[in-house]
């Protein structure tokens, strides 16, 4: 068996037994990478010296008797999370050479967990689009058909796990960035409550918005990764003081006398007829498992689109303004003021699509318009979010599609910014409403591609999100399936 058809669980089984060390095991890591990402791009920067030396440690630990949740395990992380010594991009010019002085606290909890982190992955920059084409370093393509995106904005973090070269990763979701990613790719990847997860050094895009996220091969993995990183920080302020329960121990628990819910906004007349099949054939099933399925309604949906790129907009344009060729990162300056440096920094460092959401944001809050837009979206946002817990008065899990098409030819949408913007339409409200979702297979179009099925839990219920997750899996075979490279 190679190395990339391997789980988290059986790679510390081998580990753990003598089978396999760790060096090899990232060697045999590092050489996949090389092997696919001229494929793919999923990689930014690979730290291939760092990860060995780190690998080296795993095994003299795993001797000792001394093991983690990962000891030894190659993992990657999107390249919006701050690691020491090594670059951050977040995907933009902005930041080519920016050296982090310090770990992201979810990078700290992978490394307490004895993970050996091989390289930062690719990304829509500044986690701003839901292609993956709005990147610094390139697109990123889908292993499925490098032709096709893999999703955004943690695109790379998909496409890795996909395509074997690492068995899990991280990233991060503001409007759907880590479950649109895993459904386009045929991964699972899940969206934590907000606040669940330590923010403290990722990057910000909006920051009432932003959370990071597991992708993984399979539920179980994904269940492992979320229990690495979860858990209370006080260098977070909007982290929560919150029990972390077992979701391995949990994962078989079943949904027999569940009830999940159906929102009747989310079926609507624009989606994909194979998604449709697909998500139709997912229901069936959780039928068979024993969970009942009911119909609620989620009545702002409708309204979502516009509330998140108000919201993410305005936040974006506020968290955005530090990059100013001060502090850090590109500084161009050809002598014509402070002003004129900061008009060419941030002209030169920002891609299109950065500048028009900060432009857009930066609007939104001017004043005279700011109770118009972003003070009104926040009131729709709050809306959006009762709508949510009226629904898990009635029904533990409700169900959707992850996106309305399998994914789209790389170019297909670039000059369309709002269509492009639609594609997270299903994913976007959980993130408006702060409570937890995720993606996992649930068939292949025609074509070959990957579609997603989405479960979302009630606040802090990763665990029975998860369980349910985990059922679908057990009873169908959609997640055995790997693409040729």
């Amino acid at each position: 068996m190679k190395f990339h058809d391997l789980t988290i669980q059986e790679m510390r089984q081998k580990l753990r037994a003598g089978d396999l060390t760790s060096v090899d095991l990232t060697k045999a890591c590092l050489e996949r990478i090389k092997a696919t990402d001229g494929e793919l791009n999923a990689f930014i920067t690979l730290c291939e010296d760092e990860a060995l030396a780190a690998a080296a440690e795993a095994d003299q630990q795993i001797k000792a008797g001394n093991t983690g949740m990962l000891t030894g395990i190659p993992i990657a992380v999107k390249d919006i999370f701050n690691t020491l010594d090594v670059r951050t991009t977040c995907g933009s010019k902005i930041l080519d050479n920016y050296i982090s002085p310090y770990d992201a606290t979810a990078v700290i909890k992978l490394r307490e967990q004895g993970a050996v982190i091989v390289g930062k992955l690719n990304m829509d920059e500044f986690a701003m689009g839901s292609s993956n084409e709005n990147s610094a370093a390139g697109a990123v393509h889908n292993p499925w058909d490098t032709e096709r995106v893999p999703g955004g904005s943690s695109g790379g973090s998909a496409a890795a796990v996909a395509a074997g070269q690492v068995v899990a990763t991280l990233g991060t979701d503001t409007g759907g960035s880590v479950r649109q990613p895993a459904s386009h790719c045929g991964v699972v990847g899940l969206k934590p409550t907000y606040g669940r997860v330590s923010r403290y050094g990722v990057v910000a895009f909006a920051s009432s918005l932003d959370q990071v996220g597991p992708l993984a091969g399979n539920v179980e993995d994904c269940a492992l990764m979320l229990g690495v990183v979860a858990g209370y920080d006080p260098a977070d302020s909007t982290s929560v003081d919150c029990p972390v329960p077992d979701y391995l121990e949990n994962l078989n628990g079943g949904v027999a006398g569940k009830k999940i819910g159906l929102p009747q906004e989310y079926f609507i007349d624009g989606l994909d007829p194979e998604i449709k099949q697909a998500v139709d054939a997912a229901i069936e099933t959780y039928r068979q498992l024993g969970a009942e399925i009911v119909e609620v309604s989620l009545p702002h949906t409708d309204y979502s689109v516009a509330c998140y790129y108000l919201i993410a907009m305005a936040e974006a344009s506020s968290n955005l303004a530090r990059y100013d060729g001060v502090r850090f990162g590109l500084r161009r300056d050809s002598g014509e003021g402070l002003t004129g440096m900061y008009q060419q920094t941030r002209s030169a460092g920002f891609g299109d699509e950065v500048k028009r959401r900060i432009m857009l944001g930066t609007y939104a809050l001017s004043s005279g318009y700011y109770d118009a837009y972003y003070l009104k979206a926040q009131k729709v946002r709050t809306l959006i979010r009762k709508d949510f817990l009226k629904a898990f008065e009635q029904v533990d899990l409700l169900l959707t599609p992850v996106a309305p098409t399998p994914a789209f030819k790389i170019g297909e949408m670039v000059d369309d910014p709002l269509q492009m913007y639609l594609s997270d339409i299903f994913t976007i409200p959980t993130n408006l409403a702060g409570t937890c979702a995720m993606s996992f297979p649930c068939g292949f179009s025609t074509d070959g591609l990957p579609i997603g099925l989405q479960l979302i839990g009630k606040p802090f219920a990763e665990n029975e999100m998860l369980q349910a997750a985990y059922a679908f899996e057990q009873a169908t075979d959609w997640n055995k399936r790997v693409p040729e490279l």
